[in-house]
């Protein structure tokens, strides 16, 4: 038979059933496909299944693992391709493209595990349905057989979701910077209007607010872009005041700022300090039970300043241990867990600061940031 890329021969039904009751036999093999999360078959050299774990069988509808003896991947999963040749999956003018091909062709010839990314279509109830699968395919010998153990991880909807976060970014980022640059223009012009001052610092505060976000979603982006600028403690009070002023978590609850050193000027990136006094304020009052005071100081020394954040509650001390990790949180839902992360990250490795807390029994917590000056 013809094929555009692997081969095409298949195996004998005597073949399949002998690698099957090979297959069957190995205690190793067994307890993968028994314990193993995700998707996972057994293929034989020719890349026909010759067994596969209940995740795979239930994907499939089919409850007899041997409905699918014989079956290439493809063919199995309903590619929309793999009925393009008599052969079947791996055969097509497409599958020379095709993750899972490539990534079980070069793992038979290097005799490696490999690993890459298919791009799916499938006919399900005869609708078209792209999927994204992680692929992993590793070479094993059992009794002088070689079988393929192929790894199938479904990644469609964090495909889907990076996506969709790429074009937001691209899209939010265009019309901020024509939100920016027409305030400058405003301001250029010789418009002396608070309003339009107002206007400009805060589309340059929401600018840098979604490049921040930007970072925190993507674990390996650098962040360099520090804008330090003369600030003093009483707008960053003024700045906090007003976005705690009608905010949830202040329900019934008091927030107190210092009076503090008003006037001192500091050289920094406010975007960053103040996103994380927000991160401890905002953690400060979601602790505090209805009644109680959030207390905001600021310490001013010859070589740092610091900025505290206390409330009465004590955090338990098996918390206490994972406050900085990332993706820990003690509150339920999928994305939390970056708060008290980003007050590390963004306070330590961007701003050069120290940020630590302490929970003390009749004291309670009081998170704080420290700067150099």
């Amino acid at each position: 038979m013809d094929s555009y890329f692997a081969t095409a021969e298949r195996a004998t039904a005597e073949q399949l059933h002998s690698a099957h009751e090979i297959i069957s036999q190995s205690i190793v093999v067994e307890g993968l496909l028994e314990t193993v999360g995700g998707l996972l078959a057994v293929l034989n050299e020719q890349r026909q299944i010759i067994s596969l774990n209940d995740s795979f069988l239930k994907m499939l509808g089919v409850e007899d693992p041997m409905h699918a003896l014989g079956l290439r991947p493809g063919n199995a999963l309903d590619c929309i391709h793999a009925q393009g040749e008599p052969a079947g999956c791996g055969t097509t003018k497409y599958c020379s493209t095709c993750g899972t091909v490539k990534a079980i062709m070069a793992s038979l010839e290097t005799n490696k595990a490999v690993e890459d990314t298919c791009a799916l279509k499938a006919k399900h109830k005869d609708e078209d349905v792209d999927l994204a699968l992680k692929v992993r395919s590793h070479p094993i010998t059992i009794e002088g057989s070689r079988f393929i153990m192929l790894f199938l991880q479904d990644i469609t909807l964090e495909q889907r979701r990076a996506a969709l976060e790429r074009t937001f970014f691209h899209d939010i980022n265009n019309m901020l910077s024509g939100l920016v640059g027409a305030s400058e223009l405003l301001a250029m012009d010789g418009n002396k209007s608070p309003m339009v001052d107002i206007v400009r610092r805060s589309s340059l505060r929401l600018q840098k607010a979604v490049e921040i976000q930007r970072f925190l979603l993507d674990s390996d982006a650098d962040y360099a872009d520090l804008l330090q600028q003369s600030v003093s403690l009483k707008q960053i009070r003024e700045d906090l005041t007003t976005l705690f002023l009608e905010h949830p978590s202040t329900l019934n609850k008091t927030l107190n700022f210092s009076p503090q050193y008003e006037d001192f000027v500091l050289l920094t990136d406010i975007s960053l300090l103040e996103r994380v006094l927000a991160n401890m304020i905002t953690n400060a009052l979601e602790a505090s039970e209805a009644g109680e005071r959030v207390d905001v100081s600021i310490a001013l020394e010859t070589d740092k300043i610091s900025f505290s954040v206390h409330n009465n509650q004590i955090i338990p001390d098996d918390v206490r241990l994972r406050v900085f990790q990332r993706n820990f949180s003690t509150k339920g839902g999928s994305g939390r867990g970056l708060g008290t992360f980003s007050m590390k990250l963004f306070g330590e490795k961007i701003l050069g600061g120290k940020v630590s807390f302490t929970s003390r029994s009749g004291e309670g917590t009081v998170f704080t940031i420290s700067l150099p000056l």
